[in-house]
This record gives structure tokens, C-alpha cells and sequence, in this order.
């Protein structure tokens, strides 16, 4: 989830957002295409569901996993959906406000 914040936050700053306390770019740092963060982002997403899935089946056949690491890559795994799905939704929200604009 983290590397999904900072895919996020990332995208911020190559915007040059500063909501949200959100610093503009520098100048040194080259910004990253928008697809690359996304496909960052849902790699990130992808990989915190499978540890979640790996912490859940060890928890049910009882292979040592206990419930609070369970618990806890399964929270960190729906957060990042969340947040992906966020970005996700603002992004499209975006294009249909470019789309309706009138020219």
C-alpha cells in the first residue's frame, strides 16, 4: 500500500497539486507518465490482495499465520483498493469534465 500512496502522491506533485499539502514538483525530479503510476499503483494493489489471500489460507489450514496478520494484510489490502478505485474515480471524473467542456 505504501508504494500505492506514493504512486498517488506522486501524482500529485507531477501535477503540480498543492492541495491536500501537496508540495509542486521540483525541478530536478522528472515526472513519470500517469499510466506508469497507475499500473504501479494496481501492481502494488494486486500484490497486497495476494499476501492477504496467503495470510488468510495459512490463518484457516493453520500453518502458524495468527489472526492479527491476517487482520492486518487484509486491512492493508482493502485500503489500497479503496484508495486505487479513489484515484480511479477521480480520473474519470476528470475526463467527463474535459469532455463536456465547450470550446
Amino acid at each position: 500500500m505504501t508504494s500505492a500512496i506514493h504512486a498517488v502522491a506522486a501524482l500529485g506533485s507531477a501535477t503540480g497539486a498543492t492541495g491536500m499539502g501537496m508540495a509542486p514538483a521540483a525541478k530536478t525530479a522528472e515526472a513519470a507518465p500517469f499510466s506508469d503510476l497507475m499500473t504501479d499503483a494496481v501492481g502494488e494493489v494486486n500484490r497486497l490482495e495476494g499476501e492477504a489471500k496467503t495470510a488468510v489460507t495459512g490463518l484457516m489450514t493453520g500453518t502458524g499465520v495468527d489472526v492479527h496478520t491476517a487482520m492486518i494484510a487484509t486491512q492493508k489490502a482493502s485500503m489500497a483498493f479503496e484508495l486505487a478505485l479513489s484515484v480511479r474515480n477521480k480520473a474519470v471524473q476528470a475526463y467527463q469534465q474535459v469532455m463536456s467542456m465547450q470550446f
